[in-house]
């Protein structure tokens, strides 16, 4: 089993904190549309003949294309796969583009999953982070979602945002937990590279993030999910009665997937692959029946790594055997070596061959992970 990404690269506004490709000049989206559905049947061997078990719709802001749009996308991956009979269907959505009409609309396409990019429910944080929409519109969606028949929803919450109070921030929590929603994936503030976020800080008119806070916001946010029920299975994400995210969970999981679209990313177990991050050359190469993209050969080394750090982020850990079986006998070893002071620290636990991160690891995984590193 396999995935589907579609990367749509137009956002309305620019977020302050956001480093993704994307534009706010839709006047080429007609054309970049019928690219990527050119695209799709020029990968259409990609995952060599493998089913696929997810699609989604990610960028960007998926929701600003029309239903025709998005039910075109969906036939020409139906014509070109093999797509499972319940495939998973995401779109990402911001609040403001979900209006009573396009839901009902949305609600009669294929997409069974939306994923609703709420970031805070107070009005101060999204203008701090240059959101296109409020916190009223927020609520609006969701529940006009829910009346539409939508039952697998999830919300983004962004923590760690300067100004954001402990208390604040468990009434986001509170919130959400009463919207009966059943998945939630919640991220740290980063501040990228050349993004506004940056730039704003560097020139003293934003507060950086601080660390401790988000440090403190992460271990509330652990505490909450876990007493209403909701299982961490990957670090930023939370799920209520099973209901993980397959698309995301295939990523984790090193399942093969194919992106389509200006500058999204392609994995095959044996290398990935990225399109250029150009809207015009990417139209420019697709009108030319070329895909535009450079391709990295994975080492052992490089697929061990990622494994690793894959792996720890979940719920499912690090499988000692699996390594064993893929990497040899040296590299699990020196694997269990190296973990030795993280299971001193109370950072890493094993269990019947797995290896876990503890609550008090998971506050340090990409360091714990490049530790344990090739």
């Amino acid at each position: 089993m396999s995935g589907i990404y579609i990367h749509i690269p137009f956002c309305k506004q620019s977020c302050h904190y956001c480093n993704f490709h994307f534009s706010t000049n839709t006047a080429y989206k007609e054309k970049l549309i019928s690219c990527i559905l050119k695209e799709i049947e020029l990968q259409k061997n990609y995952l060599e003949g493998e089913t696929l078990q997810s699609i989604y719709f990610g960028g960007g802001t998926p929701s600003l294309l029309n239903v025709n749009e998005i039910e075109n996308i969906l036939e020409a991956i139906q014509k070109n796969f093999k797509v499972l009979k319940n495939v998973e269907i995401t779109l990402e959505a911001n609040p403001d583009d979900l209006k009573k009409e396009k839901i009902n609309q949305l609600a009669k396409t294929p997409v069974n999953r939306l994923s609703i990019g709420v970031q805070s429910f107070f009005d101060n944080d999204l203008i701090w982070m240059n959101r296109a929409h409020n916190a009223s519109e927020s609520l609006a969606s969701i529940k006009m979602a829910q009346d539409a028949g939508f039952k697998n929803i999830t919300i983004d919450l962004i923590y760690g945002i300067p100004g954001l109070t402990n208390d604040n921030w468990k009434k986001n929590l509170e919130t959400s937990l009463s919207l009966n929603i059943n998945h939630i994936s919640s991220y740290a503030l980063t501040v990228e590279p050349k993004t506004a976020l940056h730039t704003f800080i560097e020139q003293g008119k934003y507060l950086n993030v601080n660390d401790e806070q988000s440090s403190e916001q992460f271990e509330i946010l652990i505490n909450t999910l876990e007493a209403n029920n909701f299982e961490q299975y990957e670090i930023s994400n939370f799920a209520k009665g099973k209901n993980y995210s397959i698309h995301n969970s295939n990523y984790w999981k090193n399942k093969k997937y194919l992106g389509i679209g200006p500058s999204a990313h392609s994995y095959n177990s044996n290398s990935r692959s990225w399109n250029v991050s150009s809207n015009q050359l990417y139209i420019k190469s697709i009108e030319a029946n070329k895909i535009n993209s450079e391709t990295e050969v994975l080492t052992i080394q490089n697929r061990f790594n990622e494994y690793v750090m894959t792996g720890l982020r979940t719920m499912w850990g690090c499988n000692l055997n699996y390594i064993e079986k893929k990497f040899g006998i040296e590299n699990r070893n020196k694997l269990n070596e190296n973990a030795k002071s993280f299971f001193d620290r109370k950072l890493m636990t094993e269990k019947n061959g797995t290896l876990f991160l503890t609550k008090q690891g998971k506050l340090f995984a990409d360091g714990i992970s490049s530790e344990l590193f090739l």
